[in-house]
């Protein structure tokens, strides 16, 4: 739970800010282990809609801490103290939720605490990733060149998420044109043939029969058809939110065409990546397989970076690990894995590895359209034909009837 603060230090002060603890007690004790004087403190916690509307409005975008982490790395290599560069960014950081970390931050920073501890406090806006990255940098006194890092890799996936994004506007829109139109066929113009139908005795195929017998219950009970449909996406929703309901999503995605192998290319891009950085940092490797594994939102790619780390923790090989998973990881992953434990250049290896996926997932990025287009007029032509052939056979009929 978040609770707002007023407080007066040592030197009688007053501080005003939030505080993050799972109850009152514990945020009063947490405040008074930095030599702070509670004055009061209340609950800031949010429910129900409140809560939704607050994070959507007021959420920290990608561009916000990427801009954050650049401005924060150019003033640290500027030689400026830490404290004096986040009380210059937090006096011209616009983003409400933002602006307020950042000066959380300042104020731990100030009472004490390292950097890593600070935005550690921070959770929901700075991941593990985030802040094992800062922790390494901090050993290895790289802190604005993981700064500079972790600015380039908030930027590229936003580049990637907007151009997938803007690929699938096209076959949304069309499947959203086909499922008007074809909707409004089975409810206005399909009755009224299915009346002409019915008058020349005319004898219907059972496809045409489902096809008019939805038609007329959609007619007929469209208040039931509308809280199906909401009740249903409400069910799908919050099962997808769940453990199992994120793994199956997982599982899922990495079976979709184009899409499945695309997603993979760019896992092992993440994860090889930042498994070199934090390797050159000095994090141990089990620790960095599973701060790298973080970083992906697959919950079964998750899954087995958590299974690798628990392997090289019992003495496993990294590469003989990558290798027994297949179909996760190419050969040539564990290949080249291999030659860098071999060569005790395991950090420059995987930093190869993910240089290359990139430069896959470009690849792939730039025909992306082209690769969607003949399974959209696959699905598109599928739907089509079953709509008119559900339509024409009775009308043949008909002639047919007419002709004899």
């Amino acid at each position: 739970m978040k609770f707002k603060y007023q407080a007066r230090n040592k030197s009688g002060e007053l501080q005003v800010g939030n505080v993050e603890a799972p109850t009152k007690d514990a945020a009063v004790s947490v405040l008074t282990s930095h030599d702070l004087f509670v004055l009061s403190i209340s609950s800031q916690e949010r429910r129900g809609l409140e809560v939704g509307v607050f994070n959507f409005i007021n959420r920290v975008k990608v561009k916000d801490l990427m801009v954050f982490m650049r401005q924060l790395a150019t003033l640290i290599e500027s030689e400026l103290p830490l404290g004096n560069s986040l009380k210059i960014l937090y006096e011209q950081t616009k983003n409400p939720i933002l602006k307020e970390a950042v000066f959380q931050i300042y104020q731990d920073v100030e009472s004490g605490l390292s950097f890593s501890q600070a935005i550690e406090r921070q959770k929901p806006i700075f991941s593990d990733f985030f802040v094992s990255m800062i922790r390494s940098a901090e050993v290895s006194g790289r802190l604005e060149q993981a700064l500079t890092f972790l600015a380039a890799y908030e930027e590229k996936e936003a580049e990637w998420k907007s151009r997938i994004g803007n690929a699938m506007i096209y076959p949304l829109v069309l499947m959203g044109l086909f499922v008007i139109i074809g909707g409004l066929m089975v409810v206005l113009v399909f009755p009224q043939l299915e009346t002409v139908f019915t008058q020349s005795n005319v004898q219907m195929p059972a496809l045409t029969q489902v096809v008019f017998g939805i038609g007329n219950f959609i007619v007929s009970w469209w208040w039931v058809v509308l809280l199906a449909i909401g009740m249903v996406s409400y069910t799908f929703v919050d099962y997808f939110k769940s453990k199992e309901g994120k793994a199956v999503a997982g599982q899922l995605l990495l079976m979709m065409p184009v899409f499945g192998n695309l997603f993979r290319k760019i896992y092992i891009t993440r994860f090889a990546q930042s498994f070199s950085v934090l390797i050159q940092g000095g994090i141990p490797v089990t620790q960095a397989i599973e701060v790298a594994g973080d970083t992906i939102d697959n919950v079964v790619y998750r899954e087995v970076f958590i299974a690798i780390a628990q392997g090289v923790r019992e003495g496993a090989l990294l590469s003989q690990l990558l290798g027994s998973y297949e179909k996760f990881f190419p050969p040539m992953v564990g290949q080249m894995a291999a030659i860098g434990e071999t060569t005790g250049r395991l950090d420059d290896i995987m930093l190869k590895v993910a240089n290359f996926y990139e430069r896959e997932v470009n690849a792939v990025m730039g025909n992306l359209s082209e690769l969607i287009q003949p399974i959209l007029i696959l699905v598109m032509g599928v739907l089509v034909a079953i709509l008119f052939a559900s339509i024409l056979t009775p009308i043949y009929n008909l002639a047919a009837s007419f002709a004899n």
